[in-house]
């Protein structure tokens, strides 16, 4: 029996596919991909004049509402995605939050040398979170989508 070239490359594991396949993968994966939502969520809430001055700080008014849409959408998007409760919206929600902190809280192009390199890191990292939510998005829609065949 031989085995193509492409069919070695694709193979998974038999210890990874297991791992991949036991029920807390999935929704440890997304509780993770959520954490900087949901944890900046909390503290939010839980010192609610600290992300007032936050957002006052980013010149953002009026500040008491920007943080309570920020801590609305932070923790619901994140639960949405984690309870797998049209995460669709949680993530979508999520990627416009972060694509419009990016220009408020990482202004790479005001500033020159260290400064401009570790702003852009953090829009790299943004960047890549967009990408777990779209893929969280995709993936929440197939385990929708299969279930519906399945019933």
């Amino acid at each position: 029996m031989t085995t193509s070239s492409t069919d070695a490359y694709n193979s998974t594991p038999a210890w990874v596919a297991k791992a991949l396949a036991w029920p807390v993968t999935a929704g440890l994966g997304r509780t993770l991909l959520t954490l900087p939502f949901w944890y900046s969520g909390i503290g939010k809430l839980l010192d609610f004049q600290a992300a007032t001055e936050e957002a006052a700080g980013f010149g953002l008014s009026p500040a008491p509402l920007v943080a309570a849409a920020t801590i609305a959408v932070q923790l619901l998007g994140s639960a949405l995605i984690i309870l797998r409760r049209r995460p669709w919206l949680g993530a979508g929600a999520l990627i416009v939050f972060v694509l419009m902190a990016i220009p408020v809280a990482h202004p790479f192009w005001q500033v020159e040398g260290a400064q401009r390199h570790y702003q852009l890191m953090w829009v790299a990292e943004h960047m890549g979170l967009i990408g777990g939510l779209m893929l969280a998005a995709s993936m929440g829609e197939k385990s929708r989508s299969a279930g519906r065949q399945a019933g």
